[in-house]
Parts: C-alpha cells; structure tokens; sequence
C-alpha cells in the first residue's frame, strides 16, 4: 500500500447546510459518518432532484448550531441553536415554522438513515487544496467553506492531488475503506461565509477557470471502522 496522508480534521453535519461538528473520533458506517446529515428540512413544494432547504436559499443556516447526544441509537437526540438564539429539538414544530417563516417556504423535516447527501455519504478534500483556492482566489483560507467530513494532509503531494484517486480505494487507520467514486464539481455553496453568510463568489470562479469546477472528491464506504484524528491513510495497490 502507497501511504498518501493523514487526516487532519473529521466533521459531521447533523442537519443538512447547518454547521457540523469537528470529532476526535466517528464511527464510519456503510451508510456513512453516524448521524451525518441523518435530518433535513425539506422544501415541500418542491419537484427538483435537490428538494432540501439549504444555504442557498437561506445563508444562515451555515451558522445554526448542531448538537448530538446518543449518536448511532435510537434514543439519538438533536439539538439546534439558530443565528437568533433560539434553541430547540430538531423535531420541534417551533423550529420548522420559524424556517417556513425566514425562507418563505413550506417546508417538512426528514430524518433518513442513509443520510440525505448530494452524491456519496464521505467527502474529502486536502489542506494544500483548500490553501491553494485561497491563494488563487485572493480569500481567506477557510476549510468549513468545503464542508468535508475528512480534511487531509497530502504527504509529499500538491494541491489537487486527491482527484488523481478516483477509482481507488483508500484505507484509512486500522480497519475502514472507502472507495472514491468521483470529483467533487462545486457550486455556489462554497462562496458563503460559514461565519456569516457572507457571499465570495472570487471563490466559485477560481475553481471553475482553473480546476475544472473540482475541488475535494466523493466516496462511498466499503469497510466500516473508527476513524479518528492524525489516522493514517493509504491506497490499496
């Protein structure tokens, strides 16, 4: 096995678009990171093959605060802190009409087990990825932008090289492997401050003149295993 990396950061997002929440450690599951966008608000009259209440549509759901307890049970409990300091359950009616109210959209709350993701349940992208965009962009370096739930350190690499593992398998630590499946092709949700919604589209445009639009690449699990901070990761020859 060729040794390419360690992790550096591992983040869940318990609801779609809202802030996720950096671990030390997670089980990686078949169906992904346990309790990774396991809630979504969805937009109820909406007929698009994306029907989920995002960023997009209302910024400040990057800074609505997620917290979990009994993460992969069934007693699993989800809190959510919003931009106007409110907290409730993830379930609460409050919650939802307040939502309906600042997105003008009707809307209803799905919990999915599979996890309500847009390609594959594991994204990925490299620290000298995301250093590199910045550089390029002329922006701040700010990972939480690409909402990865692993970041990188490349090891003897350039940025951009995680794209070249498309059709490998990655192992990572002492027993999970991921198959990568494909590049991430990015849209505007990278352009929106995670701190305040606050819209950098210098960002999108670096990517899509000079990377193809690709920053960051998918997977989907084939070995399950903890995976923690600082594990090693190789591709399988």
């Amino acid at each position: 096995m060729q040794s390419v990396g360690v992790i550096r950061q591992l983040t869940r997002y318990p609801v779609k678009s809202m802030q996720g929440e950096a671990l030390p450690s997670a089980a990686l599951t078949l169906q992904g990171f346990a309790e990774d966008r396991r809630y979504a608000f969805i937009q109820a009259t909406s007929r698009s093959p994306f029907p989920w209440l995002t960023a997009r549509e209302l910024p400040e759901l990057l800074y609505y605060q997620t917290s979990v307890e009994k993460a992969g049970t069934p007693e699993v409990a989800v809190t959510v802190a919003t931009a106007h300091g409110e907290n409730w359950p993830i379930a609460s009616d409050d919650l939802r009409k307040a939502l309906e109210a600042r997105s003008g959209r009707p809307l209803f709350l799905l919990r999915d087990y599979r996890g309500s993701y847009d390609v594959a349940p594991v994204s990925l992208i490299s620290s000298q990825t995301v250093a590199r965009i910045a550089e390029e962009s002329g922006t701040k370096e700010n990972w939480w932008r690409f909402r990865p739930n692993l970041l990188v350190d490349l090891k003897d690499a350039k940025p951009f090289a995680e794209l070249q593992w498309v059709g490998k398998i990655l192992r990572i630590g002492t027993a999970a492997r991921i198959a990568i499946t494909q590049v991430d092709q990015r849209c505007v949700m990278i352009t929106l401050d995670p701190a305040t919604g606050e819209s950098s589209p210098e960002i999108l445009k670096c990517v899509v003149q000079k990377h193809g639009q690709s920053a960051g690449i998918y997977a989907t699990v084939l070995t399950p295993g903890e995976v923690r901070v600082g594990d090693p990761i190789w591709i399988e020859a």
